[in-house]
C-alpha cells in the first residue's frame, strides 16, 4: 500500500511537471519577464485615475466605464544601439498574439508611421481584456492591455470619444500617450 501511494504521487508529479512544461507564454508572463528588464517601461493605471466626470457619460459609456478595471502598459522604447533587441522583444509577443485565444478585432497603420492591432479575450459582452499592440520603426512599441470584467467592445470605443475630448495629459496615460504621438 505504500508503494502504491508513491507511486501515485510520483505520477501526480510527472503530470504537473509536463503540464508546467506545455505552458505556451502569455502577455502576463512576458509583463513579468520585462517590466524591470533594459530598454522597457511599464505602467498600471486604476481606471479611477482617469478622471473622468461620470455626469458627462451616456449610459453605454457609463456601462463600459464600470465595466474596465485599469490598463496596463509595457513599451520597448527605441533607441540608438537596441534595434535588434527591440526586434526580438517584438517577435515575442507577436507570437504570444498568434494564440488563437487572442481574437483579432482591428488593425490598422502603415509600414512608415507605424502598425497597430487591437485583439481580445473573450467575445461580444463576455470580453475580460482587450489588447492593443502597437509599434513604430523610431519610437518603438508598446502593448497596453485595458482589463476588466464584461466589456463590450463598441461600448468601450464610445468610451474613448470620451478620453478623446478629455484632458488625459493630467493624470498617469501621459506615458501612455507620449508614446503613441
Amino acid at each position: 500500500m505504500n508503494s502504491s501511494i508513491k507511486t501515485i504521487i510520483m505520477m501526480l508529479f510527472l503530470v504537473v511537471t509536463l503540464q508546467s512544461c506545455n505552458q505556451d507564454p502569455t502577455l502576463q508572463s512576458f509583463y513579468v519577464d520585462s517590466e524591470l528588464a533594459p530598454g522597457f517601461t511599464s505602467l498600471d493605471v486604476p481606471i479611477s485615475l482617469l478622471k473622468i466626470d461620470e455626469t458627462l457619460l451616456d449610459e453605454e459609456q457609463q456601462e463600459a466605464y464600470d465595466s474596465v478595471e485599469k490598463l496596463s502598459l509595457i513599451a520597448f522604447v527605441a533607441e540608438e544601439g537596441n534595434a535588434e533587441q527591440m526586434n526580438i522583444e517584438y517577435a515575442k509577443v507577436q507570437t504570444i498574439l498568434k494564440n488563437p485565444k487572442y481574437e483579432e478585432l482591428m488593425r490598422g497603420g502603415n509600414s512608415t508611421d507605424g502598425k497597430f492591432i487591437v485583439k481580445c479575450i473573450g467575445d461580444g459582452d463576455n470580453v475580460d481584456e482587450f489588447i492593443l499592440l502597437g509599434n513604430s520603426n523610431d519610437k518603438g512599441f508598446a502593448v497596453v492591455r485595458v482589463l476588466g470584467d464584461d466589456m463590450n467592445f463598441t461600448k468601450i470605443m464610445k468610451l474613448a470619444t470620451v478620453l478623446d475630448s478629455g484632458n488625459i495629459e493630467e493624470t498617469q496615460l501621459k506615458e501612455i500617450t507620449k508614446f503613441f504621438q
